[in-house]
C-alpha cells in the first residue's frame, strides 16, 4: 500500500486541506479496476494520511521520454482511461486533471487513473477560484482555461491531448510560457496527428481532432463515445463484394475504370483492370478467329461444290 500525507507545512493551507479532504471523499465512492483505490484514510497528529492501493510502475508520461507509442499500445491504455472516466463519470465525478502524468501503467500492461485531487462532485460548487485555473495548462481543456463552468466534456478534452502526445511523440503547441499555452488552448488550432506522423490512421487522426475540439459541443458527449469511435479505428477495411461479370460488361468496367476515385477498393490495381481487359481481348479475338476459321470451310466447301458440278449440289 502507498500513503499520501499532507506535510504540516501545508497543513495550515485551506485550499490545500480543502482539495486533500476533497479527494478522500471522491475515492471513497469509486470502485474500478482502472483507477487507484482508496484503502482508509486518518489523521495523526496534525497531519493528514491517505493509505491507497500500491500501483507498482510508471506513468505514462515518463513512459513516453522514450519516444511515442505505437498506435495499438496508446489505443489499449486510452481505452482503460476511458473506461475509467466512464465509471466516474456515470457517478457523477470530473476528474479535470487528466493528463499523462496522472496514468500509471504497471508491469503488467494495465492503466490506473490517479490523483483526484482536483475532481469535482456534482454536489459540490464554487471550487474554482475566479480568475484561478486548475489543472495542468499543457492538458486543460478551453472552458478550464478560461475559468468557466466545466463538465465531462473538458476531462474528454484532455484525454485527446493525451493521445495526441502519445501517438505524435509531442505536444499540442511548441509554446511555454503559460499565458502562451492558455492563449493556444483557447485560439490555436494545432496540425492534426497525423501531418506529424503521415503512418497514423487518418480515422485516428479525426478522431483526436474531434476530441480536441475548443467548442465542447464538437466533441464526443461521453467517455462511452469516444471509447466507440477509438474501437473502430484499427478494424480491417470493409472487403469488396464479388461481381461476375460478362465479357462485355467487364469491358465496359475496365474502360471507364478511374484510380483516383476514392470508392474504388485499395486492393485494386491498375493492371488488374489491364489483365482483365486483355483477357477480354483475348476471348474475344478467340471468337472473331473461330468465325473466320468456319468461313473459309464454307467457302472452300462451296468453291468444291461448284468444281464438281451442277449435279453434286444439295439445297439445304
Amino acid at each position: 500500500e502507498a500513503m499520501k500525507v499532507l506535510l504540516p507545512s501545508l497543513a495550515g493551507r485551506g485550499d490545500f486541506v480543502a482539495r486533500f479532504m476533497r479527494e478522500i471523499k471522491v475515492l471513497a465512492n469509486l470502485d474500478h479496476p482502472n483507477i487507484a483505490a482508496l484503502r482508509t484514510a486518518f489523521t495523526a497528529n496534525d497531519q493528514f494520511v491517505m493509505v491507497m492501493e500500491y500501483v507498482e510502475g510508471e506513468t505514462l508520461a515518463q513512459h513516453l521520454e522514450k519516444g511515442p507509442l505505437s498506435v495499438p499500445e496508446a489505443l489499449n491504455y486510452i481505452d482503460q482511461v476511458l473506461s475509467a472516466l466512464s465509471y466516474a463519470h456515470g457517478k457523477h465525478v470530473i476528474h479535470r486533471d487528466i493528463k499523462p502524468g496522472n496514468m500509471m501503467l504497471t508491469p503488467q500492461g494495465v492503466v490506473k487513473l490517479m490523483d483526484f485531487g482536483l475532481a469535482r462532485s456534482a454536489d459540490e460548487v464554487g471550487l474554482t477560484i475566479t480568475g484561478t485555473t486548475l489543472g495542468s495548462l499543457d492538458y486543460s481543456s478551453p472552458e478550464q482555461v478560461q475559468s468557466q463552468p466545466t463538465d465531462e466534456r473538458s476531462d474528454l478534452y484532455s484525454v485527446g491531448v493525451s493521445l495526441y502526445q502519445m501517438v505524435t511523440g509531442q505536444r499540442m503547441f511548441s509554446v511555454t510560457s503559460s499565458f502562451s499555452i492558455m492563449e493556444a488552448q483557447i485560439k490555436q488550432t494545432p496540425p492534426p496527428p497525423i501531418d506529424i506522423v503521415p503512418t497514423i490512421p487518418k480515422a485516428l487522426s479525426d478522431v483526436i481532432m474531434m476530441a480536441i475540439s475548443k467548442d465542447p459541443a464538437l466533441r464526443f458527449q461521453s467517455a462511452d463515445a469516444f471509447r466507440n469511435a477509438l474501437s473502430h479505428v484499427g478494424e480491417p477495411a470493409r472487403q469488396p463484394v464479388s461481381v461476375v461479370l460478362s465479357p462485355a460488361a467487364s469491358a465496359v468496367a475496365s474502360s471507364t475504370f478511374t484510380p483516383a476515385q476514392p470508392a474504388v477498393d485499395p486492393g485494386f490495381r491498375v493492371t488488374d483492370a489491364m489483365k482483365s481487359g486483355s483477357r477480354t481481348t483475348r476471348n474475344l479475338l478467340l471468337v472473331l478467329g473461330a468465325v473466320l476459321i468456319a468461313a473459309l470451310l464454307a467457302g472452300a466447301a462451296m468453291y468444291k461444290s461448284r468444281q464438281q458440278g451442277p449435279q453434286n449440289v444439295v439445297a439445304s
